[in-house]
């Protein structure tokens, strides 16, 4: 070649292709990208086919259901109403009360024990139905079966070495539960609680 551009010298340029190296790089990561999803893919199809997932799930829920406190309670053995010693005190204005409440309980099979007023210290100040007053053990023996005689009772414990239990009647105490009602709330306390739901 002459004029302005002249190739001097005994050694010539090489022309060469373009690599492809940068091309067939992303072609790899493309494709083991690819594969790597189809595979994942594959294996949450065989856990949703096969069940043994949520069968894993199931048995995990199933362990992790407790039972509720009442219903612990409810399956405790409560003592029977002749192993009951009840002291019968009115808080009221109305004269008598006590003997009546204290005859009724008597008849359904409780121990009577005293019967009079209320101490200074609770007279005409029970607003509610009634007090259950004994020992902090009475709280799951002797008070729960007292209130299904009289619901809509307050509990109070306090030390005491006997165990006793007062019933204050206060000044909304009309009367007892009936007989049949009383009996059917001790059934329920006394059966075995149904596993709670969801279990």
């Amino acid at each position: 070649m002459g004029g302005k551009y002249r190739i001097t010298g005994n050694a010539y340029p090489r022309m060469r292709r373009p690599r492809r190296r940068r091309k067939l790089v992303l072609a790899g990561v493309t494709a083991l990208v690819a594969l790597g999803l189809a595979g994942w893919g594959t294996l949450q199809l065989i856990d949703v086919y096969s069940g043994s997932d949520t069968t894993v799930r199931a048995a995990d829920h199933k362990r992790e259901c407790v039972v509720a406190p009442q219903q612990a309670m409810a399956r405790k053995t409560l003592p029977a109403p002749g192993r009951i010693t009840v002291n019968v005190y009115n808080a009221t204005v109305r004269g008598g009360l006590a003997k009546s409440a204290a005859d009724e309980l008597k008849k359904r099979g409780f121990r009577v024990g005293e019967v009079g007023n209320a101490p200074a210290a609770y007279d005409k100040k029970v607003p509610g139905t009634g007090l259950l007053l004994g020992a902090p053990a009475a709280a799951d023996s002797a008070f729960p079966v007292l209130e299904t005689q009289l619901p809509g009772t307050v509990r109070k414990t306090e030390a005491r070495e006997n165990a006793e239990v007062d019933l204050i009647l206060g000044t909304r105490f009309t009367a007892f539960s009936t007989p049949q009602a009383a009996a059917a709330a001790l059934a329920a306390l006394t059966k075995p609680a149904p596993a709670p739901s969801g279990c």
